[in-house]
C-alpha cells in the first residue's frame, strides 16, 4: 500500500463529525416522515454491528463497570469511519436480553454455570445495578461521539440450538421450555431446514411478543433506529423448516407485523419529536425471501423500512442487485461484510485486511450507500480497515485481494432448493470445481480497481490446484488475454496479469487443463503411511474435545468418544475423481471399536465403507456386507470405483461386489476421499495405515482463485 494512501486513510481518524444534526422539533406526521427521509439519506460510511458478547463474556478478572464494558469493543471506534453502531442485546433464544427489559427476560445466567467459558462472566446484572445497561451505555457513547445508535433485534436467533433436555444450554430460555408448541421442531425431531429451536411466526403469540420487544425499546431508549435482523437466523415458519415454502397467509401475517412496527415507530417518533429509523437485514433475493416468508419487495414498495442491509454467510447475487432492490424506493442500501468463515483456506485468507479491502471496494463500486460490518471483532480497532473501508477514494490505491467467491454458506441450509436463486459462482476449498482434461472452465471475478487511468499496480492471479505438480498443465487467460510464465508457489499456481487486460467489474477467467499420464498403482496420486499426522492436502474436521487423532505404534489412531454435535473425526482430501472412469482407494486399518468409515464421493455419487468389529458394509446399501473380525489385526482394504460400480477387496479377495451402487445421489456434491471415526451421534475408534488413492484419468481439482493487486510504495 502506498504511504500517500495510508496518510489519506489515517486522516479520517479526525474526520468523524456527526452528520445527523437534528432540525427543529417535528409536530406532524408529514414533518416526521420528511425528517426521517432526510436522516436516512445521510451518509454513514460504516455501520458497525455488535453482537453483544462483550457483555455476555466479560473477563472475570476485570471490574464490571460501564467504561470497561465499552472499552472492549466500542471506545476504539472513536474517530473511525463508523457513523452508526447497531447493538444487539443478545436476543438469542428469543426474548432474552441484556438491556433492562420488563417485557422479555433479563439474561442473568452465567455461561460458566453451564461449562461455557468459565473464566468469563455475564455482567448484565452488574450494569443494571449501577443504573445503566448495555444499550443505554452504547447509545450514550454513540451520541457523545457523533454516531447514531441502533438497537439490533435478531428476529429468530437460534444459538440456543445446542440445548437438550438432559444437557440444558444457558441461552435456551424458560419461555421455550414452557411453550415447546411455539417452536418449529424439537431436540429429537429436528427439522431438515433451519433450526428446530426457532420460534414459529405463524403463531400470533410470537408476532405479538416480537412487536412488544421492539416497542419497549422505542419507548424507553434514546435510539435513533431499530434493526430487524432476519438473517440471524433465517427460519420463521414451521412449513419452511419442514421443506416447503411459506404460505400466502404466512407471508401476509409477517407483512402485517412489519406494518404494525412501522406504525408504532412513527407514533412514538412523533411523540418524542424525533424519527425512529427502521433498518432490516435480509437475503439479497426477493424470491428466496418470499419463499421464506419475508416479502421484502412489498416492504420496500410500501415504505416499511429506511435502510436495507443484505446478506450474511451466503450471497445470492452481485451487489448491484441489492442496490437495485432499494434505490427505486428511496431506500439506502448497505451491503453486509460479514466474517467469511470459509474453511480449509491455505495461502490466501478471506479474513485478511487486503481481502476486506477488496470486498469493500466491490460493494462501493456497485453503488452502495455505505457498508455494514458484522462479526468484525478480532481485527484490532486500530486497524487501517476502520479508517479505509468507508472511503472509496482511500481504497482506490490500497492493496487488495479479490476472490471469485467471498462467502460459501449454504442457502439450502435454510430453504429447500434455495440455491436455485444463486446467480454468482461458488468456488472455495470447501466447494471446489472439477477441471477436466482438454476442457475449459470459465468463471468471473469482480474487480473494483480502474486501471484505464494508467494507475500503477501489479496484478497476480493465484490458482489453488493441489493435485497439479507442474504449471505446464494449465492454460489460463483473463478476458481473452493468455497469461504466460505460470509458476508453482506453495501449492498454488501464480500468473502475472497485465493490468491492461483487467477491467472494472466482472472479468472472465478461463482455465484449460492439459492431459498428463494416468496414475498407476506404482504412481499413487496421494499416499499417507501413518507414521505422522496427515499433512496438506489432507485436512482434518474441526471435531471436539471428545475426539482424538494421534500416532500410536506406527499407525494413526482416530477415535470418536462422544455423541454430541461435532463429535466426529475425519481426514479429508479433494481428489478430482472421474465419475465415469476408474478410481482406486487402498488402506490398512485395524478396528478397535464402534463404526469407522472410508467416505468417498466423485461429485456425482458416493458411498461409505463401514468398518465395524463384526464386519464391513456399505452404509447406503446395508444389505451388502461381509462378516469378519476387523479387530484381530490390520486388514488391507482396496476399493475400486468404476463408473457406477463398486468393488471392495479385503486382503486381496473380493468381498463386496456392488454394481450400480454409485448411481447419482443429490447428497454427495463433493469430490473427495475421507477416512475416520463415526459421526456426531455414534462412536468409533480404529488404527489407520497406508491410505492412498489414484484416479485413472487426469482430472484435477480447482479449490480456489484469488487475484492480488499490489500498489508500489511512494
Amino acid at each position: 500500500m502506498s504511504t500517500v494512501t495510508m496518510k489519506i486513510a489515517l486522516l479520517s481518524l479526525f474526520a468523524s463529525v456527526s452528520l445527523f444534526a437534528q432540525s427543529a422539533k417535528i409536530t406532524t406526521l408529514e414533518e416526521m416522515r420528511t425528517e426521517r427521509a432526510r436522516i436516512a439519506a445521510q451518509p454513514r460510511r460504516l455501520i458497525a454491528n455488535n453482537d453483544g458478547c462483550d457483555c455476555l463474556y466479560f473477563p472475570g478478572t476485570t471490574e464490571p463497570t460501564a467504561q470497561n464494558f465499552l472499552d472492549r469493543r466500542t471506545t476504539g471506534l472513536t474517530g473511525s469511519q463508523v457513523g452508526a453502531i447497531s447493538y444487539c442485546t443478545i436476543s438469542s433464544g428469543f426474548g432474552q436480553f441484556t438491556h433492562n427489559t420488563q417485557v422479555g427476560t433479563v439474561l442473568m445466567r452465567q455461561g460458566k454455570d453451564y461449562g461455557i467459558r468459565p473464566s468469563d462472566r455475564n455482567i448484565t446484572g452488574d450494569l443494571i445495578q449501577q443504573g445503566t445497561d448495555t444499550l443505554k451505555a452504547v447509545t450514550g457513547f454513540a451520541h457523545d461521539h457523533g454516531m447514531e445508535s441502533f438497537w439490533s433485534m435478531r428476529m429468530n436467533d437460534t444459538h440456543d440450538v445446542a440445548h437438550k433436555p438432559e444437557t440444558p444450554y444457558f441461552l435456551f430460555p424458560q419461555f421455550k421450555m414452557d411453550h415447546p408448541e411455539l417452536l418449529v421442531g424439537d431436540p429429537v425431531k429436528r427439522t431438515p431446514f433451519g433450526r428446530w429451536s426457532s420460534v414459529d411466526y405463524a403463531r400470533a403469540e410470537i408476532r405479538d411478543l416480537a412487536f412488544q420487544f421492539i416497542e419497549e425499546v422505542c419507548l424507553n431508549y434514546d435510539v435513533d433506529g431499530v434493526e430487524l435482523d432476519f438473517f440471524r437466523h433465517l427460519c420463521y415458519f414451521k412449513s419452511v423448516a419442514n421443506g416447503g415454502k411459506a404460505t400466502a397467509e404466512e407471508v401476509a401475517v409477517m407483512t402485517a407485523l412489519m406494518r404494525r412496527i412501522r406504525t408504532m415507530t412513527e407514533e412514538i417518533g412523533l411523540k418524542r419529536g424525533r424519527p425512529i429509523l427502521v433498518m432490516m437485514r435480509v437475503p439479497d433475493s426477493t424470491q428466496f425471501s418470499i419463499d421464506s416468508g419475508l416479502d421484502i419487495a412489498t416492504w420496500l414498495k410500501d415504505g416499511l423500512l429506511d435502510i436495507l442491509i443484505t446478506t450474511d454467510y451466503f450471497r445470492l447475487n452481485p451487489w448491484e442487485h441489492s442496490v437495485q432492490l432499494g434505490h427505486p424506493y428511496g431506500v439506502k442500501v448497505y451491503p453486509a461484510l460479514t466474517d467469511p468463515r470459509v474453511r480449509h483456506e491455505t495461502r490466501f485468507k478471506r479474513h485478511s485486511e487486503s481481502a476486506y479491502r477488496g470486498r469493500a471496494a466491490v460493494a462501493w463500486a456497485a453503488g452502495a450507500d455505505g457498508l455494514y460490518l458484522f462479526n468484525l471483532y478480532d481485527i484490532d480497532r486500530q486497524s487501517p480497515l476502520w479508517y479505509q473501508l468507508g472511503d472509496p477514494e482511500a481504497l482506490a490505491g490500497a492493496d487488495k485481494l479479490y476472490f471469485v467467491t467471498d462467502l460459501d454458506g449454504k442457502p439450502t441450509s435454510w430453504l429447500a432448493k434455495g440455491d436455485q436463486y444463486q446467480t454468482i459462482s461458488v468456488l472455495t476449498p470447501t466447494y471446489p470445481q472439477q477441471l477436466h482434461a482438454r476442457q475449459t472452465y470459465r468463471t468471473q471475478l469482480t474487480v473494483a480497481d480502474d486501471f484505464s487511468s494508467g494507475k500503477k499496480a501489479t496484478a497476480t492471479l493465484h490458482l489453488d490446484t493441489p493435485g497439479i505438480d507442474s504449471a505446464d498443465r494449465l492454460e489460463v487467460s483473463v478476458n481473452g488475454t493468455a497469461l504466460t510464465g505460470l509458476t508453482l508457489a506453495n501449492g498454488w499456481i501464480d500468473a502475472a496479469v497485465p493490468t491492461t487486460s483487467l477491467k472494472k467489474g466482472a472479468n472472465e477467467i478461463a482455465i484449460t487443463l492439459l492431459p498428463a499420464k494416468s496414475k498407476t498403482d506404482e504412481s499413487w496420486t496421494l499416499a499417507y503411511d501413518g507414521s505422522v499426522l496427515p499433512d496438506k492436502p489432507w485436512r482434518r474436521d474441526p471435531g471436539s474435545s471428545r475426539v482424538e487423532a494421534k500416532v500410536q505404534e506406527g499407525a494413526l489412531l482416530i477415535a470418536d468418544r462422544g455423541v454430541e454435535n461435532g463429535d466426529s473425526c475425519y481426514y479429508r482430501a479433494s481428489w478430482g475423481a472421474d465419475p465415469l472412469g476408474e478410481t482406486v482407494v487402498e488402506g490398512r486399518a485395524k478396528v478397535v471399536s464402534g463404526n469407522n468409515f472410508f467416505i468417498f464421493a466423485n461429485g456425482v455419487s458416493g458411498e461409505r465403507l463401514q468398518l465395524s468389529p463384526d464386519g464391513i458394509a456399505l452404509y447406503h446399501h446395508p444389505k451388502i456386507r461381509y462378516a469378519m473380525n476387523t479387530t484381530d489385526d490390520f486388514h488391507h482394504y482396496r476399493l475400486v470405483l468404476k463408473g457406477a460400480d463398486l468393488q471392495v477387496y479385503v486382503d486381496g479377495t473380493l468381498r463386496l461386489d456392488a454394481p450400480g451402487a454409485l448411481t447419482p445421489r443429490k447428497d454427495y456434491p463433493r469430490n473427495e476421499i475421507a477416512f475416520g471415526a463415526a459421526n456426531s451421534p455414534g462412536l468409533g475408534e480404529a488404527l489407520w495405515d497406508d491410505v492412498r488413492f489414484h484416479s485413472a484419468r487426469v482430472d484435477e481439482t480447482l479449490q480456489d482463485i484469488a487475484l492480488s493487486i499490489d500498489y508500489p510504495e511512494d
